[in-house]
């Protein structure tokens, strides 16, 4: 079985998430092929975009968000994603049951003595009326029939596992602020989320895997299940394993890939490339080590923004009043200095509307 080095594996994700190459691809295929954005920061997708996109227009996501044909939902690890919509239609009830123990992971104690059931259907019967709401008001809502948990383990429960919903726009569009109103997914979408089927095959756990792998492989079946947050796949992977090739990366784990996937040689010269907070190239992953040290993994759930020089996070960034300020993890030579500086100028100009192009890297 062939032995993938990092850099080897670094290569084929900067590929596969379009970070190798600017791609010329229209915005819902780009949503839709990175299997969708994590966006619990509403702007950040944005600069994911821009990353990812050549000529990215803005305006263009914020119209898919109000055309309802891209949407923002809790799905991937219980946390906020931007998907297509025909993807979180197809993926939603193969995550029903992680997103349930997810919430009860947290607030088992509160929620003891709930009927999970009953509390669904109290929800849907306040949202039926077709009013966008707060978690909080929902959790109201129905309160008075369950006073002990409190709101929030109510509101929690039935917004991100109970009751599929999308967060309305403004929240999520170029430069909006705006709370989040809720509605259900198929109110707000006008389609039904498409059921498990009853004879117990899983499709759309064999689809997550394919197209896991489209976006992020080589990877191995623990990263796949701490990008999607699912335990239960290992079926799914066995059911389409004679279509997948078998690599080792250098830690000894058997790695799956599509036979015809991208894996540029290793060699291939990486540029910078600024990722925003949370971004799915870092957190899609349960051994990192592909694109970011163990001695930074931190900043990837703490949401620190991140900058790639030649493919790996070496720097962090901020940006206030039209300026970037990059902050660098390890010694930049000049050459990667200037080019961080003339990427960070671009994107003070997008973050901007062209009017700053300022870069500041601290020592």
């Amino acid at each position: 079985m062939n032995v993938l080095g990092t850099r080897a594996l670094n290569r084929a994700t900067l590929a596969r998430q379009l970070l190798l190459d600017r791609a010329d691809l229209p915005v819902l295929d780009a949503v839709a092929h990175l299997c969708g954005l994590q966006a619990q920061e509403p702007q950040e997708p944005f600069t994911g975009l821009w990353s990812r996109l050549r000529a990215f227009d803005p305006m263009e996501l914020s119209a898919l968000l109000t055309g309802r044909e891209v949407v923002r939902t809790h799905l991937m690890r219980r946390t906020v994603h931007l998907l297509a919509a025909g993807d979180v239609l197809a993926w939603r009830a193969r995550h029903d049951l992680m997103l349930r123990q997810r919430v009860l992971g947290t607030y088992r104690r509160e929620l003891a003595g709930v009927d999970l059931g009953e509390l669904a259907a109290a929800g849907r019967a306040v949202m039926s009326d077709g009013v966008p709401r707060s978690m909080s008001e929902l959790a109201r809502a129905v309160a008075g029939r369950w006073p002990e948990p409190g709101p929030r383990a109510l509101g929690e429960m039935l917004v991100a596992a109970l009751i599929p919903m999308a967060q309305l726009p403004p929240r999520g569009l170029w430069r909006a602020r705006a709370g989040v109103r809720n509605l259900p997914l198929s109110s707000w979408l006008g389609r039904e989320i498409a059921p498990l089927p009853a004879d117990g095959s899983d499709p759309a756990g064999q689809a997550l895997v394919r197209r896991y792998l489209a976006a992020f492989g080589p990877a191995a079946a623990a990263d796949l299940r701490a990008w999607c947050g699912l335990a239960g796949l290992p079926a799914a992977v066995a059911a389409i394993r004679d279509e997948l090739v078998s690599f080792r990366d250098e830690r000894g784990r058997v790695l799956l890939d599509l036979p015809g996937a991208p894996r540029p040689d290793p060699d291939t010269p990486a540029p910078v490339r600024f990722l925003p907070a949370f971004d799915n190239a870092i957190l899609g992953y349960h051994d990192r080590a592909r694109i970011i040290d163990d001695a930074h993994r931190g900043l990837s759930v703490a949401g620190a923004r991140v900058v790639l020089v030649d493919g790996r996070v070496a720097a962090t960034w901020t940006v206030e009043d039209g300026a970037v300020t990059v902050v660098p993890l390890r010694p930049l030579s000049r050459t990667d200095r200037e080019a961080v500086s003339e990427e960070g100028r671009a994107l003070a100009s997008f973050l901007s509307d062209g009017e700053g192009d300022r870069v500041r890297i601290t020592v």
